[in-house]
């Protein structure tokens, strides 16, 4: 299920540190309500610009407790204007977060993007259903062990969702998905 938060009710220009944390405390309670798997897709749509300091404060600080707090959540952010997608950018690299955006619906990650994280990402979206680390593995020629770091620090900022589920052999193993 998918829930949306528009920031535009908050105003179109939106700066500092103190403007963003209320509406931090609000996007959290809303985080509170969402069960397994659901999405909360912050709308930027409307909003002209806001600075470094509001995006510092309500996304990376949300977005920093998000895979301990929140886990199986996702959060993703959608609307935004080049001059609010740049500042956003900025604080989350800043804090070595990653998100999705979804953009005329594509998703990409925004922030600290290794290569090797938005390979993955994208690997997982392509398969279109739900994946096993060995399957990406194989797919992107990575061994075992670098894969599931890949895939744990992934999950951990809570851009992808780990399952427990069975090989065609009986063996436990986790599968991958981006929401859903």
């Amino acid at each position: 299920m998918e829930k949306r938060f528009a920031l535009k009710k908050f105003g179109t220009h939106l700066w500092t540190r103190e403007t963003a944390r209320p509406i931090r405390a609000r996007l959290l309670d809303a985080l509170e309500l969402l069960r397994t798997g659901d999405v909360l897709v912050i709308d930027a749509s409307g909003v002209e610009v806001f600075d470094f300091s509001f995006a510092a404060e309500l996304f990376a600080k949300a977005l920093a407790r998000l895979g301990v707090d929140y886990p199986d959540r996702f959060v993703i952010v959608e609307g935004l204007n080049e001059a609010a997608r740049e500042n956003l950018n900025h604080a989350l690299e800043a804090s070595s977060l990653i998100m999705i955006e979804r953009h005329r619906n594509e998703y990409r990650l925004l922030g600290k993007v290794h290569p090797f994280d938005g390979e993955t990402f994208k690997a997982i979206l392509e398969a279109g259903e739900a994946v096993s680390a060995g399957a990406l593995g194989k797919k992107l020629d990575v061994t075992p062990t670098a894969m599931n770091e890949r895939l744990s620090k992934l999950n951990s900022l809570g851009v992808v969702r780990r399952e427990k589920s069975s090989s065609a052999s009986g063996r436990e193993q986790y599968i991958y998905k981006v929401m859903g």
